[in-house]
């Protein structure tokens, strides 16, 4: 112990920030030179399930932490809460992290009962956080604030499964978080959104997620103006909904689309300069819109469900078709019903451009080796003059299947001469 005190405090510090705060605050003990040093630790992580103490132990013990730290800006401050937490409890300690100056605030409720009374958030949270960079909110209440307020400094925002007073709120938070880069929604089942506006002008990556099934959800859905967008994912499971993008977003390089909308073209539409493209769209009506280009499109992945065996191909073969630049290429099957039986593939009268000379790697995962599964790619490597290696997986035990697979595969003819065929 008498070497690592002659650390420097800087130092010192960095090591106590990555303990509980209940083991900083415990090396007050150890000597002098321990003894007001955890009072200057900037990352303060507070978790009331830690060695199952009583809550009105923990309580204490927050209160008198935070009272005692003197540090002029807490740079992490971190409230992992079970049910047991009380709305006042909360109320104070957030009101005192926002006059202490915190930079990134956590608070994640783990309420596993239904009963368990909300969690809301003081208003004092909209007003004091002028230097706040990252806010994480999961399982609590925010309330209706008729003030102004605004987070002049925030640039990354989660809420996961966070209520709402309603729409309009949401598109004023928003509104008030005028250099917003990050922003991830999980929505929850009494969310109280029909409508989830997201117009930030700053915001460069954007990741909506929805996976509950809720009697409102007909007519509801996303309306999306962020034209500065880097990266975006949406993950919505549910066909009666819709996500609606004002504005084409031209610095798009990462898109992950995987929805169940009856109508989702006008999202690709909005994404042709993406260059890495994730792809899982299981309806068939309107999924991919005539006469774009994804001139800039580099790797695509495509998951392709057994019960949408025809439609993704179909949709596979469009977007081959108007990415002249690709490089990579994977496709994953998704097993998620019993195996129905598949329509044969029908191989496209003109082969894609980028298949022909840019397609240098292809991948496909959880191969069954059916016979229209290995027409795909025998069109694959039959047309592909620059393709360099193609890994086929599966999940198979059988390791006579396995080889049948393999030796069937070995025989198929390749166009390029360099081409090197994995099995796994």
């Amino acid at each position: 112990m008498d070497s690592i005190s002659q650390l420097p405090d800087a130092l010192l510090l960095g090591i106590l920030s990555l303990l509980p705060a209940k083991d900083v605050m415990a090396t007050m003990v150890l000597s002098k030179r321990w003894q007001f040093l955890w009072m200057f630790v900037p990352k303060l992580i507070y978790d009331d399930s830690y060695e199952k103490i009583e809550f009105e132990r923990f309580s204490r013990f927050v209160y008198r932490s935070l009272l005692l730290h003197e540090a002029p800006v807490i740079e992490t401050l971190h409230f992992k809460l079970g049910p047991k937490s009380g709305v006042v409890d909360i109320g104070v300690w957030t009101r005192t992290a926002v006059k202490r100056c915190v930079r990134e605030l956590t608070i994640e409720m783990d309420c596993c009962s239904s009963s368990t009374a909300p969690v809301m958030l003081p208003r004092s949270l909209y007003s004091g956080c002028s230097i706040l960079v990252k806010l994480k909110l999961k399982k609590v209440v925010l309330v209706d604030v008729t003030s102004p307020f605004s987070f002049p400094s925030l640039k990354k925002l989660t809420l996961k499964s966070v209520k709402y007073p309603d729409d309009e709120f949401i598109q004023r938070l928003l509104s008030n978080c005028p250099v917003l880069e990050s922003l991830y929604v999980k929505q929850c089942i009494d969310d109280n959104v029909t409508i989830f506006t997201v117009k930030v002008p700053s915001l460069k990556s954007l990741v909506l997620d929805n996976l509950v099934f809720r009697s409102t959800d007909i007519g509801s859905g996303y309306v999306i103006d962020a034209p500065s967008l880097e990266r975006f994912t949406l993950h919505d499971a549910y066909e009666d909904r819709f996500c609606v993008i004002e504005n084409e977003m031209p610095n798009i390089v990462e898109a992950y689309v995987d929805v169940a909308y009856s109508h989702p073209g006008t999202i690709l539409s909005s994404i042709t300069s993406v260059k890495h493209l994730t792809l899982c769209i299981t309806s068939s009506e309107d999924a991919y819109p005539v006469g774009i280009v994804f001139c800039s499109l580099v790797y695509l992945e495509i998951w392709a469900m057994e019960t949408e065996w025809s439609a993704d191909l179909n949709l596979l073969m469009c977007v081959l078709r108007d990415s002249p630049n690709l490089r990579a290429l994977k496709l994953e099957q998704i097993n998620s019903v019993p195996r129905q039986p598949r329509s044969c593939w029908r191989e496209p009268s003109s082969v894609p451009e980028c298949v022909i000379w840019s397609l240098e790697t292809f991948e496909w995962i959880e191969y069954e080796g059916a016979e229209e599964e290995k027409e795909v790619i025998a069109f694959i490597l039959r047309n592909a003059k620059c393709l360099k290696k193609v890994t086929i997986s599966t999940d198979s035990t059988d390791p006579n299947k396995k080889l049948e697979m393999l030796k069937a595969l070995s025989l198929l003819p390749r166009r390029s001469p360099t081409c090197q065929l994995a099995f796994d």
